[in-house]
């Protein structure tokens, strides 16, 4: 078991959960066959991200990109998606995980929506953990929506120009009110951040892993903390003047 320091975790991880397909290849049978074996993946995070008290996890679970998939393994996620709702709403509510969403669910399909939003206002007043699925979601077209509303509520004179500061930008993205991810696990040895959360990640840490998502594991998760606890945070800092803050707190 690796070994990790529950009093240095961090407060948000997110995961771009890659190779569903290439573990189903592997292993000779569908595409399909490999997303369902990731959604159990799924679960085994998101319990135990919630019994180490992590704080926030976001999945990156479908991007814009998705859409240009065949049709029939588009349906078959929104099908897993709508299955994996019904099944686990119970279990977040039991253990206090509120659901929350980012990306443009209106596209997805009506049946997942309405599934999704009963999910979300079952589980609003939760507190110990957030579960984040990235949905229809792509961070480009996050940045450029945050743009428009600026300028429509700028127009509307309920905002100054010159008042705009990272802050203010922050408030206009789906991620408001959100911490920004501390650690960023990418699985299947793919090393790029793919359109997510480009604006959120300016200071997040990297994890990259071969392991494909439907073998992804516990003990994975503790790997990927153990390395994030070794690195030293700095937010452009030096180490000097790290060392000079903490002995001034």
């Amino acid at each position: 078991m690796i070994k990790i320091d529950f009093n240095k975790l961090p407060q948000h991880i997110a995961i771009i959960m890659d190779g569903n397909g290439r573990w189903a290849k592997q292993h000779a049978i569908g595409r399909i066959r490999g997303h369902k074996k990731g959604a159990q993946a799924v679960r085994t995070t998101v319990k135990t991200c919630r019994e180490i008290g992590i704080k926030c996890l976001t999945l990156f679970a479908f991007s814009i990109e998705n859409w240009e998939r065949p049709v029939k393994e588009v349906e078959a996620l929104m099908f897993l998606l709508e299955e994996y709702l019904t099944k686990e709403i119970k279990q977040l509510q039991k253990q206090g995980i509120r659901l929350t969403t980012i990306g443009e669910i209106d596209r997805l399909h009506p049946s997942v929506k309405e599934k999704l939003l009963e999910a979300k206002g079952t589980t609003v007043k939760n507190d110990k953990m957030i579960l984040n699925l990235a949905l229809s979601y792509g961070s480009k077209d996050e940045i450029i929506r945050a743009v428009k509303k600026i300028i429509q509520d700028n127009k509307n004179g309920k905002i100054d120009i010159n008042e705009i500061n990272k802050e203010t930008f922050d408030n206009y993205l789906y991620t408001s009110g959100m911490p920004d991810p501390d650690l960023l696990i990418r699985t299947s040895g793919e090393y790029r951040i793919s359109n997510f959360l480009l604006w959120q990640m300016a200071y997040t840490e990297l994890y990259f892993t071969n392991v494909l998502w439907p073998d992804f594991t516990k003990d994975d998760l503790f790997k990927a903390i153990a390395s994030y606890q070794k690195r030293e945070r700095r937010f452009g800092l030096t180490s000097e003047q790290l060392q000079e803050k903490d002995f001034s707190i």
